[in-house]
């Protein structure tokens, strides 16, 4: 047991090791290129087989599909760019994305994910998930002021987004340089505002008004839309494109797999709904009682801890290390700075989370006596 020094009042912090795994806030790996999309990098939509519309949606970029032909709803839907269907441009677009996908689905090593990115704060890096995927809510990507930096998420089989789930951009980061590797289809949720370049093996599904700033480029499945506001996610001028050319077999550096550090750490909670507990996440939700915190990740060195500014001690040794956190009610901030084996710079990853207010037991009363 561990007990913070000089902080009696505020909190109390107990020293755990277990292998637990569920993800609040995340740190990943040093920068990795953008994943080349060669002629794919003009279209907003491409298809495999169809792409079906209903309602007023609105695509800027190209439209297209290969090796299917089939493309309806066109008007009632608006298309700000040129259209392919079944022509070489598609087929070369088609052709592309194979190399894009398999690149994506080939980078590493990855940090494992949690079942539901609701609640997540990520930086750049290889994110992985080996079966479905859900969101939930809102994630946040943190370039940590980097307008090159990349994301890459590698999906097993399905990405499905709740309604009126989000994708938030933070400090410098561009829908051009998010990737989504989907194994199976994805499906987005009435209302989602979603952002990236979404590279799906089969079909994906937009559901009514669900929003996309990217791409949605479908190998062999069909796209099908309704009412929807499509953008094109091009990079700001002078930053690196997450469309650039090809890289034949893949990312620079030996296996095909980026070169460099690659140390990551996950900062995360149980349960997972402590992250989204204060105000910028637009909820007055607030943890009651204590909840656990733990760091986990790869080549990890060194964790130090601190609750509000205070250090309440480092471990070091074999991931993860766990703590048990109980605070008075207010807004605190729990955060950790990692230390790696292999060269990766040091990170402070954080998140802050509202303690609900601990009621007060009434003060008894002297018993009254009469004569």
């Amino acid at each position: 047991m561990f007990r913070a020094a000089g902080r009696p009042l505020r909190s109390v912090v107990m020293f755990l090791v277990v292998p637990l795994l569920l993800a609040v806030t995340a740190t990943a790996q040093a920068a990795q290129p953008a994943v080349g999309l060669g002629t794919a990098n003009s279209f907003a939509v491409l298809g495999g087989s169809t792409i079906t519309n209903t309602g007023p949606t609105v695509i800027n970029g190209d439209l297209g599909v290969s090796p299917g032909g089939a493309i309806t709803g066109f008007p009632p839907g608006i298309v700000n760019g040129t259209v392919h269907a079944a022509d070489a441009v598609a087929a070369q677009a088609q052709s592309d994305l194979t190399v894009a996908y398999n690149d994506a689905a080939g980078r590493g090593p990855a940090v494992l994910l949690p079942g539901d990115l609701g609640g997540l704060i990520l930086t750049p890096g290889v994110y992985n998930s080996p079966s479905s995927l859900l969101l939930t809510g809102d994630v946040t990507l943190d370039a940590q002021g980097d307008p090159n930096a990349v994301f890459i998420f590698q999906v097993g089989s399905t990405l499905t987004t709740a309604s009126n789930s989000r994708v938030l951009l933070a400090n410098g980061a561009q829908a051009c340089n998010v990737f989504w590797q989907i194994g199976g289809s994805a499906t987005f949720g009435t209302g989602t505002a979603f952002i990236g370049n979404i590279l799906s093996l089969q079909s994906i599904t937009f559901n009514t008004r669900a929003s996309l700033q990217g791409r949605a480029l479908a190998r062999n499945g069909a796209v099908t839309l309704d009412t929807n506001p499509i953008k094109r996610g091009d990079c700001a001028p002078g930053t690196t494109p997450g469309g650039g050319g090809i890289v034949p077999g893949g990312p620079p550096g030996p296996g095909g797999k980026a070169p460099g550090p690659h140390g990551a750490a996950l900062l995360t909670t149980v349960p997972r709904t402590v992250a989204m507990t204060v105000a910028r996440f637009g909820t007055s939700r607030c943890v009651t009682g204590r909840f656990r915190a733990l760091v986990s990740g790869l080549f990890i060195r060194r964790v130090t801890f601190m609750l509000d500014g205070h250090s309440i001690g480092t471990l070091s040794g074999k991931p993860p290390f766990e703590v048990l956190v109980r605070s008075l009610g207010g807004i605190h901030k729990l955060s950790a700075r990692v230390s790696f084996t292999d060269g990766t710079r040091s990170r402070d990853i954080s998140f802050r989370f509202r303690a609900c207010a601990q009621k007060t037991r009434p003060t008894p009363h002297p018993p009254r006596f009469t004569g």
